[in-house]
């Protein structure tokens, strides 16, 4: 169900805010207060999208967000009441797509969830309409990028990366050569404009590097144009 939104959060009042203010907007709402209740109600009612706190009772938020993101590729924001950057970084490389730190403005958070599902149901319609594209194999040196299989191939060797590791990636190689401005690639990629930090295309750019290229220093793909952004060199 494309409207349906799981919140996790212990506090009482936010998630009542939160679940007035989404229902207000149209979704369906399920609401959990622990991190064992989210991954029951994550696998029962397979929700588009989860709103996810990182400090939650029995199991916390980004133990949760690992174990959900082994089992689907549901997108998940993340709120978190600390501010150090080290809380985010770790969010993000686990798997979660976007953070907010509290205290959070409704109206963007709302925002942010609109494009998050937006972005989800072009992915979808993106893998149901265009199976040509989904075929297709795409070879930089000793990389190898399988479209449909969402694999990626180093000297013949399996990566692992993340759904956005991967997102990222796709999208730059199949635009090779073409520069992109940070912010172009948050809205490609993650599907919204970001209002203000665009670190996490660079830290995204950061682990690809450490994953696909020979010397992560001395990149051969993933090139950083100063001043500007980034391109995929094939």
């Amino acid at each position: 169900m494309l409207n349906k939104i799981l919140v996790v959060e212990d506090d009482q009042t936010l998630l009542s805010v939160l679940k007035y203010n989404l229902t207000k907007e149209g979704y369906t709402v399920v609401t959990a207060t622990d991190g064992l209740q989210a991954l029951e109600k994550a696998r029962s009612e397979k929700p588009a999208l989860i709103i996810l706190d990182l400090m939650l009772p029995a199991l916390d938020g980004l133990e949760v967000c690992r174990i959900l993101r082994k089992e689907m590729n549901v997108p998940i924001l993340m709120l978190t009441a600390k501010a150090e950057e080290v809380d985010r970084v770790v969010g993000l490389e686990i798997g979660a797509d976007d953070y907010m730190t509290k205290p959070f403005s409704l109206r963007e958070l709302l925002a942010r969830v609109r494009a998050m599902l937006r972005r989800a149901e072009m992915d979808k319609n993106a893998a149901e309409q265009d199976n040509a594209l989904a075929e297709q194999t795409i070879r930089a040196g000793e990389l190898e990028i399988d479209l449909a299989r969402h694999v990626v191939r180093n000297q013949g060797r399996v990566v692992d990366l993340t759904p956005k590791e991967f997102d990222l990636l796709a999208f730059l190689t199949r635009n090779h050569g073409q520069v992109f401005k940070r912010e172009v690639l948050l809205e490609k990629v993650w599907g919204y404009d970001y209002a203000g930090d665009t670190r996490t295309v660079d830290v995204h750019i950061r682990w690809l590097r450490e994953k696909v290229e020979t010397d992560p220093d001395v990149p051969e793909h993933l090139m950083t144009i100063r001043g500007v952004g980034y391109k995929f060199m094939i």
